[in-house]
């Protein structure tokens, strides 16, 4: 079954972050998935206010896994850490 891959983000170091998010696009689409929201309009209704908000849609929770796993996703996480603050999640779609 598809899954959602859904992170809430606060940048602290723009520059830093500009590179995870340019390394971290080919990394999610070589395990197919594809962006359904990177950044657009929100409105918090509970819990903690993160300005960035990002869902991917995958085949499967096992390929987001793979995703976050692989060598190419954690070369591009290494330029996340320490420039922001994140809360990631993968959550199956059950239609």
């Amino acid at each position: 079954m598809p899954a959602l891959w859904i992170a809430h983000v606060t940048v602290t170091d723009a520059e830093a972050y500009g590179k995870y998010a340019e390394l971290a696009g080919p990394a999610i689409a070589a395990h197919g998935g594809t962006f359904i929201a990177r950044g657009g309009r929100y409105v918090q209704l509970e819990g903690t206010d993160r300005p960035r908000n990002v869902v991917a849609r995958f085949p499967s929770v096992e390929a987001a896994v793979d995703c976050y796993k692989s060598d190419a996703y954690q070369v591009a996480l290494s330029h996340a850490r320490g420039a922001s603050e994140r809360e990631l999640m993968v959550v199956e779609i059950t239609e």
